[in-house]
């Protein structure tokens, strides 16, 4: 004979097995909340921001006048230069690259910008007694740091560093867009053009040119260029280590 039933307990593990759903369904809830942000290319809110680099030159006495450069911890560059239009009426005088660095190049940028304590503090030195040579801004930013200091001169020999390299990648990216240029509207400049770089890639005057490897591969297939051009352009190509594919 069965006892007399008891209601308490029936109703406590009904209270149970709704509060177990619940868990269930916000488990899942998350869990899909992730697996959209990871397949959207975002990351979850705790996650560490990737550390990025970047270098602005600003000085209206030389071309460019502005520009910007910015790498980040797994090599992807971009390289802003000149002036965008400020009105309707101003045509859009810049321009943006972007491309991969080089793994020396990024290991280098990461390891100088921490010895330069992350451009934390003043860089400037010598004030009023060194000719202006553009004011240049370092800027480090992670997911605890968000720093940079502005100068035209500095002494820390991090900073100098620095400079040198993204000042050498802004004069290879500003050849990839006169040569984009002159490629498609006047192809008889390519030669002198291509002449240029690659005396300043002889005197090691330049970085990353296997950056702009697409540019350069563009002329040497182009057999409406002539082939001394075609030739000097191959010849950087094979200078930058770039693949041949």
């Amino acid at each position: 004979m069965l006892g007399p039933i008891d209601y308490n307990r029936g109703g406590m593990i009904l209270r149970l097995r709704v509060v177990l759903v619940l868990v269930a369904m916000i488990a899942c809830a998350g869990a899909s909340a992730v697996a959209r942000q990871s397949s959207d290319g975002g990351s979850p809110s705790n996650a560490v921001s990737l550390p990025l680099v970047s270098f602005t030159f600003d000085f209206p006495q030389s071309t460019p006048n502005h520009y910007s450069i910015a790498v980040d911890a797994t090599g992807k560059g971009t390289y802003t230069s000149g002036e965008q239009a400020k009105s309707a009426d101003d045509s859009d005088q810049s321009f943006r690259f972007d491309f991969k660095v080089s793994d020396a190049t990024r290991s280098q940028i990461l390891q100088l910008a921490q010895r330069a304590n992350y451009f934390e503090g003043e860089l400037e030195r010598g004030k009023g007694k060194i000719a202006n040579t553009g004011m240049k801004t370092l800027s480090y930013k992670d997911g605890q740091r968000n720093t940079s200091a502005t100068f035209n001169y500095t002494t820390n020999p991090a900073a100098q560093e620095l400079t040198r390299i993204f000042q050498s990648i802004s004069t290879t990216m500003e050849f990839a867009e006169r040569l984009e240029h002159f490629h498609r509207y006047q192809k008889l400049a390519l030669d002198e053009e291509l002449k240029r770089m690659e005396e300043m890639q002889k005197g090691n005057s330049l970085m990353e040119v296997q950056a702009i490897a697409p540019v350069l591969k563009q002329i040497v297939a182009d057999q409406s260029v002539v082939n001394h051009t075609r030739a000097r352009a191959e010849r950087i190509l094979a200078a930058s280590n770039a693949p041949q594919k």
